[in-house]
């Protein structure tokens, strides 16, 4: 497929070590597939054995992905559908690195939860002993975990994921401080309503913008500053710093779908269009028609975390007041929002109300209706280590995290790790 093609080329371009010279690259479609758009076609990543595939627990799925990959020292290139997932998999490393080197140094695959037996056995035939490459990831993991990818894969040359923009861009910063300190992020594909619809070409470049591609998908465009009810255009009626709503009609027979994405065009290559997502619209944060957009909350998030010495932003949520029913009391709406945090155990009541104070400085709208209190002061949780991991278990799909969540099951899962 034409994708995977300007994939390999695109990467190869800017990578030469990634590909080997007289490899062979495994090329297949997978249509309606949003986590693998193009097979991920390495020949020199390492591909987990298809056996790994039928797990059906997303905790031990990544668990195998990560000891297969440790197997191979001589990795250029690790891959990850989502950042989101290649961080928890750094996380099982952390916690279980001692097991993982003894598995390693056996050749052995220890029964794990989420893992059939039947499937454990096929995944053992292919495992050998490594005494040596055990001994390694034991020295490394004992200096501790600061540029731990580049240490275990000494010729890494980048580190390709679906996505890195919106939800996701917080963990690619996360790793980049930490985990994957001295490796650059390769954004590859452009993906909404299960449709691959544009591809970068730009590997080098931090921002990802993403060539759209007229013949993969029948996409419109909803402007979004038009006076009047909007109509839709085209491919060729865009403009060049202007943000549209995006409307997709992935295959012949199919209805038109509007995915909630808004786009902005950025420039164009060759007459097509290049665009970067901006935000999702059902991530907008909205109790009294306030409409607080994903990226703009999250930009008045980290402004507040400098006013906290020491905090580390590992992960967050926010719920509408009205998703708690009863138990939120007699109170105004207002937003709640979970937290989990690195550096700090607890926060002061005046160290919580820096938030709602942020929210209130770049939101004049939101500053009027806490003024007239028709929208109550935040209220901000901060929950224990690993409670978004589960809850990316828990949501189950390989789709990039909700910020604004809308289901009450979600809900009460964070509310039961809540420390402070």
């Amino acid at each position: 497929p034409q994708g995977s093609l300007l994939y390999l080329d695109a990467l190869g371009a800017a990578f030469p070590r990634a590909l080997t010279r007289r490899g062979t690259a495994l090329l297949h479609w997978t249509p309606g597939c949003p986590c693998a758009p193009a097979g991920w076609p390495l020949p020199t990543l390492y591909c987990t054995p298809a056996a790994a595939g039928a797990l059906p627990s997303r905790a031990a799925a990544l668990r195998v992905q990560l000891l297969f990959a440790l197997r191979q020292r001589a990795l250029h290139v690790l891959e990850a559908g989502l950042a989101a997932e290649l961080q928890d998999a750094l996380v099982a490393l952390r916690t279980e690195w001692p097991q993982l080197a003894q598995e390693l140094a056996l050749g052995r695959l220890s029964p794990q939860p989420g893992l059939p037996e039947g499937v454990r056995v096929q995944l053992q035939a292919l495992l050998t002993p490594d005494a040596a490459r055990a001994a390694e990831l034991r020295a490394e993991c004992t200096h501790g975990f600061e540029g731990i990818v580049l240490r275990l894969w000494p010729q890494l040359e980048v580190v390709v994921v679906r996505t890195a923009h919106g939800a996701e861009w917080l963990y690619c910063n996360s790793l980049r401080q930490a985990d994957c300190q001295g490796l650059p992020f390769y954004c590859p594909f452009y993906q909404a309503a299960g449709a691959l619809l544009g591809i970068n070409l730009w590997p080098v470049e931090p921002a990802p913008q993403f060539l759209l591609c007229p013949d993969w998908a029948f996409c419109e465009f909803l402007p979004c500053l038009a006076n009047k009810e909007p109509r839709t255009v085209l491919l060729d009626e865009l403009w060049e710093g202007r943000e549209y709503g995006l409307v997709v009609t992935a295959q012949p027979g199919e209805y038109r779908c509007r995915t909630g994405e808004v786009l902005k065009v950025t420039g164009f290559h060759k007459q097509c269009p290049m665009v970067e997502p901006v935000r999702r619209e059902s991530q907008t944060l909205s109790v009294r028609g306030e409409s607080i957009p994903e990226e703009q909350f999250c930009q008045s998030l980290h402004r507040t975390l400098r006013m906290w010495p020491g905090a580390r932003l590992i992960d967050y949520v926010c719920v509408e007041s009205s998703l708690l029913g009863d138990s939120s009391g007699p109170c105004a709406p207002h937003y709640e929002v979970f937290m989990e945090l690195q550096g700090l155990r607890d926060l002061s009541e005046g160290q919580r109300y820096k938030l709602d104070q942020c929210l209130q400085e770049d939101f004049p709208i939101y500053k009027s209706f806490r003024f007239k209190g028709s929208i109550g002061p935040l209220r901000l949780h901060l929950v224990r280590p690993g409670s978004f991991t589960r809850l990316r278990e828990a949501l189950g799909s390989p789709t990039p995290m909700p910020r604004v969540l809308r289901e009450e099951q979600l809900l009460r899962l964070l509310q039961g790790s809540v420390i402070s």
